[in-house]
C-alpha cells in the first residue's frame, strides 16, 4: 500500500509538472553575473585610442556605442543614429540621432559628442592611431540630433568606420589633447553602451586584475538581462582557461584551436565565430626573381595541401582560403580560379616551364635568361617562431610540401617584433607567412594596390597589376552594392590568375562560454570585440510565464 501510494503521488506530481510545462513558456529574466577570462590588460578604454589593444577594444564594446553597429550576422545596422542618408556622390553622410539617450553619468547625448569624437581623431594634437584612416573627414552639427560627415573623396566602405564608439565631450574636452593618455577616464570609462563601469581591482603592484560593469538600466536598446559583467585579466591563454576550470569565470575570450576538445570536455560551449582574417604565403618577386615567374607561383599554390594544414595547425577549426575574400562574404566569387592540391600537376607546371632536376639531387634548377649556369629553385620562407606557434608549424608543413615538388625551401624564423620591424617593413623576404584582416565590407586596397608595396603599405606580395589597381579603386568609389560586388568578383579573378600569394585558411575565432549563458546568436564578427554584439539579449536567469491563447 505504501509503494502504491508513493507511485500515485509521484505520477500525480509528474502530471501537474507536465501540465505546467505545457501551459507555460520559458523566457529570459533579469539578473545574474557573467564573468570572463581575457589575456592581456586594459590600458586606454577609449575608442579613439584602442586600435592596438584587444582588451581595450573588448571593454569599449561593452561601454561605448557607435553611430552604427554590427548585428549578429555581421551586417551594419543603426545604433546611436536611428537613420542615415548618403548623398548621390557618396561624399556626405547625414545621421539622424536618437533622442533622450543618456551617458552613464546621466548627462544627455547630443550631436556635440559625435562632432567632438571625430574632430579629436583627426586632430594631430590627440595623436590618435585612427587619424590616418579618418583623414579628410569633417564632422558638422546640423542641430542637436543631426550630424553630417563630409568626405574628401567617395569611399564606399566608409559606413563601417561609423561603428566607432563615441566619447562624451563633457568629460574629454576638459583634458588637454597631449595629456589624453594620462587621463583617469581611460580606465574609468563613461559611455552610452549596454554596460557601465563600476570598479576595477588591482594588486599591490598596481596591476589591474579585474573590472566590473553593471547593466545600463537606461540603455536605449533595452535593459540588458545579465545584471553585471566581470572581466578578469590573465597573462596567458593557459591561465585564462584554468580560471574557468577552477570555477572563477563563466567564459574564456579565446580558445586556442588545439584546446577546443579539452575545453568542451570541461563544460565550455564553443562558438565558431567567422572573422575575415586569413593566413597566406605572400610571394615577393622584388626580392626573388624566381617568384617573378607565374608558373613557379602557380605550382606553389598547387603543391600546398591546405587540408593538411587546417587539420594539423588549426585542428580542423578553419575554412580553406582561395582569395582574400572570405567564403561567407556576399562578394565571394565561387567561379574564380582555384588551386586544388595536386602534386603531379604542380610538378608538370614546373617541368613545362623548364624547371627540372637533371642532377638527381631532388631539387629543380634552370638556366635563366642571360645566365650560363643553372639556378636552383630555392625559396627562403620567413615566419615567426615560438611567439606564434601556429605560423611556425604552418611553415614547417609548407616546407615539407614544397620540397616534394623539388623546391628547396629554407625556413627563416624570427621573433614577432623582429619580423615586423626588420623583415616586413623593408620587404626583405622571398616568401612570408602572415595573416591579414579585411573589413566586413571588403576593401582589399591597402593589401593589394601597387601604391601600397612599400611600408607603411600592406601589400606584402609587392604585387603590381594595373588592371587590379583600377578595379580596387572602383571598389572604393562605387556606392552601388551590386557594382561593388562585380568589381570584387573581377578582383578575385585577376588575383587568382596571377597567384601573388598562396592563400591558406580562414581560422574560426573560438569563443567559450558556460552553458548557463544563453541566447548568444552572433555568428560573424569583424574583430574579437564584436563577440559582444547583442550582449544585452544574453541571459543567465529565466522564468516561466503562462502561454497566451491565440
Amino acid at each position: 500500500m505504501f509503494l502504491l501510494f508513493a507511485l500515485t503521488l509521484i505520477s500525480g506530481i509528474g502530471w501537474v509538472w507536465a501540465n505546467y510545462l505545457e501551459k507555460t513558456n520559458l523566457i529570459p529574466d533579469y539578473g545574474g553575473e557573467y564573468s570572463e577570462a581575457l589575456v592581456g590588460a586594459p590600458q586606454f578604454i577609449n575608442p579613439i585610442l584602442t586600435s592596438v589593444n584587444d582588451v581595450d577594444r573588448d571593454i569599449a564594446a561593452l561601454v561605448y556605442s557607435g553611430l552604427t553597429k554590427y548585428d549578429k550576422d555581421g551586417n551594419i545596422a543603426p545604433d546611436l543614429a536611428e537613420d542615415y542618408q548618403v548623398s548621390q556622390d557618396g561624399r556626405i553622410y547625414t545621421f539622424k540621432l536618437r533622442q533622450n539617450i543618456k551617458w552613464h553619468d546621466g548627462k544627455p547625448f547630443t550631436a556635440d559628442d559625435v562632432v567632438f569624437t571625430i574632430s579629436a581623431i583627426t586632430d594631430p594634437e590627440y595623436d590618435s592611431p585612427l587619424r590616418f584612416s579618418w583623414q579628410g573627414v569633417i564632422a558638422e552639427k546640423q542641430d542637436d540630433f543631426t550630424v553630417r560627415l563630409k568626405l574628401a573623396n567617395p569611399y564606399a566602405q566608409f559606413l563601417e568606420k561609423t561603428t566607432l564608439g563615441i566619447i562624451p565631450k563633457h568629460i574629454w574636452s576638459e583634458t588637454p589633447p597631449r595629456n589624453i593618455i594620462l587621463a583617469e577616464a581611460n580606465l574609468k570609462p563613461v559611455g552610452t553602451g549596454p554596460y557601465g563601469f563600476i570598479k576595477l581591482n588591482k594588486d599591490k603592484s598596481g596591476k589591474i586584475l579585474s573590472m566590473l560593469f553593471a547593466a545600463n538600466k537606461e540603455y536605449y536598446g533595452g535593459v540588458p538581462y545579465i545584471g553585471s559583467i566581470s572581466l578578469n585579466f590573465f597573462a596567458s591563454e593557459k591561465e585564462a582557461i584554468n580560471a574557468y576550470k577552477s570555477g572563477d569565470t563563466m567564459g574564456v575570450a579565446k580558445i586556442p584551436s588545439k584546446e577546443r576538445k579539452s575545453a568542451e570536455g570541461y563544460g565550455l560551449t564553443i562558438h565558431n565565430l567567422k572573422i575575415p582574417k586569413y593566413f597566406a604565403v605572400f610571394l615577393n618577386p622584388s626580392q626573388s626573381k624566381l617568384l617573378a615567374d607565374k608558373d613557379v607561383r602557380q605550382s606553389l599554390s598547387l603543391a600546398t595541401n591546405k587540408a593538411e594544414i587546417i587539420e594539423k595547425v588549426f585542428s580542423g577549426n578553419a575554412l580553406p582560403a582561395d582569395s582574400p575574400i572570405a567564403p561567407w562574404s556576399f562578394a565571394y566569387n565561387q567561379e574564380a580560379k582555384k588551386y586544388e592540391f595536386d602534386l603531379e600537376k604542380a610538378k608538370e607546371v614546373l617541368e613545362k616551364a623548364g624547371w627540372q632536376d637533371k642532377n638527381g639531387d631532388g631539387m629543380r634548377e634552370k638556366i635563366l635568361s642571360g645566365d650560363k649556369e643553372p639556378t636552383n629553385l630555392e625559396i627562403l620562407l620567413a615566419t615567426s617562431n615560438e611567439d606564434l606557434p601556429d605560423l611556425m608549424q604552418m611553415g614547417e608543413l609548407i616546407k615539407e610540401q614544397w620540397e616534394k615538388i623539388g623546391v628547396k625551401t629554407t625556413l627563416q624564423q624570427y621573433e614577432v617584433e623582429e619580423l615586423k620591424q626588420k623583415v616586413i617593413k623593408s620587404r626583405k623576404y622571398d616568401a612570408l607567412i602572415f595573416g591579414e584582416v579585411l573589413s566586413q565590407s571588403p576593401d582589399p586596397y591597402v593589401f593589394w594596390h601597387s601604391s601600397q608595396k612599400k611600408d607603411p603599405g600592406l601589400n606584402l606580395a609587392a604585387y603590381e597589376n594595373k588592371e587590379v589597381d583600377k578595379t580596387l579603386e572602383d571598389i572604393r568609389t562605387t556606392s552601388d552594392l551590386e557594382k561593388q560586388k562585380q568589381y570584387l568578383y573581377k578582383f578575385q579573378e585577376l588575383i587568382s590568375e596571377d597567384a601573388p600569394a598562396v592563400f591558406v585558411s580562414f581560422p574560426y575565432y573560438l569563443y567559450g562560454t558556460s552553458k548557463k549563458v544563453r541566447n548568444i546568436e552572433t555568428s560573424i564578427i569583424s574583430m574579437p570585440a564584436k563577440r559582444f554584439a547583442g550582449i544585452e539579449k544574453w541571459y543567465i536567469e529565466s522564468k516561466r510565464v503562462e502561454k497566451i491563447n491565440q
